[in-house]
């Protein structure tokens, strides 16, 4: 599934955001995340970084199981905390939109987007989207861009492990049936 730079890029912001280790949560350390999702103004001040870590927390709450109901209404708490006004802007020659004001600083331009970003993911893909790796060691937040939206894993590497688990688990209840009918 394809998502445009808002809906897509921005609300894999927000899930990099949510996996990103609190210690990492310093200007110079999420510069380069927020640099790969096309953040343009990315210098942050130490208390800006230490709002995103709060914002983080907030946004970590619209992924994973959950009814679109309450999907909704925390997408809706974020788009009003992030107290954002749609704009359209031409800082790169090409119309676009924009989630904030141009006065805004950096976090509160990370805020309005990430919170849009959701926002685009459930109304436009369906709130199924936001997910959480099932994978018990893992819980990783992720945006499901698969074609039927049933993603379950972070990543192939940990639904490979799951199955992989769940293949012994099962070799192993056979064992212990098995031995138990000696």
């Amino acid at each position: 599934m394809q998502f445009d730079h808002y809906g897509g890029q921005a609300a894999r912001l927000a899930a990099d955001l949510v996996n990103t280790p609190a210690e990492h949560f310093t200007p110079g350390r999420l510069a380069p995340v927020l640099s790969a999702h096309g953040v343009v103004e990315r210098t942050l001040s130490d208390l800006q970084a230490e709002s995103l870590l709060a914002w983080s927390r907030q946004l970590e709450e619209c992924f994973g199981t959950q009814d679109a109901e309450q999907r909704c209404q925390r997408v809706n708490a974020l788009l009003r905390r992030s107290a954002s006004t749609p704009r359209i802007a031409l800082h790169d020659g090409n119309p676009h939109l924009h989630y904030d004001s141009a006065e805004a600083d950096a976090a509160a331009h990370v805020r309005a987007m990430t919170a849009a970003g959701l926002a685009y993911i459930v109304c436009s893909a369906g709130p199924n989207r936001l997910g959480r790796c099932l994978r018990a060691a893992c819980s990783v937040a992720f945006v499901d861009t698969s074609r039927n939206g049933r993603r379950a894993y972070c990543s192939a590497r940990c639904a490979n492990n799951a199955a992989v688990g769940r293949h012994r688990e099962r070799g192993n209840d056979r064992g212990r049936t098995g031995s138990s009918q000696l």
